[in-house]
């Protein structure tokens, strides 16, 4: 299975990317985190990456799964877990799955277990992005605060349509739209930071405030500056400063 690995200490972190990502894309995240006191890992999810041939249900359970089954083949048992966008109601779901083995969690601009709701537009724009390069260029500049260059917002366009198929960048998005995992959430006490950026209009700190924050007792947040959906590109070394400080606590 792939798993893409950065650092060499003891405390394993879980990388689930979003629905625009794969393993290879989390901008600079990897160049700047301290690798003497974690290894990251970067599991590649079905219909992404290598992995692009694999077929499934491209569910975030099927996803949350998927990156179980990396770390019991790399032998990793207790691990801490990152989650960008989709990723994170990916990670609310492998938490649900294997509770004693988490250690913390941390949302990136994470969707929550929850449906999302969308209004007409809306949901016309999320799925007709599986087949509209102009959706997905839209996407990328509402979510990023209307701030940056079009060669950038091609470059994530363009990432996304070569590192997913379009069967997987449709099946994913029906999940972290429409699934409803908040039963499994119930009694789920792991420590949990949600990182939203302040030009995020889509998943900002109101939206945290109401979703993860009303969903899990163990929740605190942060908004950080300069930053929208892809603080990884956007902000990296602020980014993972906020990561680590909350993941040395556990």
């Amino acid at each position: 299975m792939a798993l893409k690995s950065v650092g060499t200490g003891d405390h394993a972190v879980l990388c689930l990317h979003g629905w625009f990502g794969s393993a290879e894309g989390w901008g600079f995240l990897p160049d700047v985190v301290n690798g003497e006191a974690y290894t990251y890992h970067f599991p590649e999810l079905r219909g992404y990456g290598a992995r692009r041939s694999e077929i499934g249900e491209y569910s975030m359970k099927e996803y949350a799964a998927d990156a179980l089954a990396a770390a019991d083949e790399a032998g990793i048992e207790r691990f801490s877990i990152v989650g960008h966008s989709m990723g994170g109601k990916a990670a609310a779901a492998l938490v649900a799955l294997a509770p004693d083995r988490v250690r913390a969690l941390v949302g990136i601009s994470p969707v929550a277990p929850a449906p999302v709701p969308l209004d007409e537009d809306s949901h016309a724009l999320f799925f007709g992005a599986p087949t509209s390069t102009e959706n997905r260029c839209t996407i990328i500049d509402f979510t990023t605060g209307n701030r940056h260059g079009k060669h950038w917002l091609d470059s994530m366009v363009a990432h996304s349509e070569r590192s997913s198929t379009v069967e997987a960048f449709t099946g994913a998005v029906t999940s972290w739209v429409n699934d409803d995992y908040l039963a499994d959430a119930a009694n789920i006490t792991t420590p949990i930071r949600v990182i939203a950026g302040e030009h995020d209009p889509a998943l900002s700190a109101d939206v945290m405030r109401a979703s993860w924050m009303q969903i899990y007792p163990n929740v605190d947040l942060v908004e950080l500056p300069a930053a929208g959906h892809y603080a990884m590109y956007e902000t990296p070394v602020a980014l993972v400063n906020q990561i680590e400080s909350f993941l040395e606590q556990h």
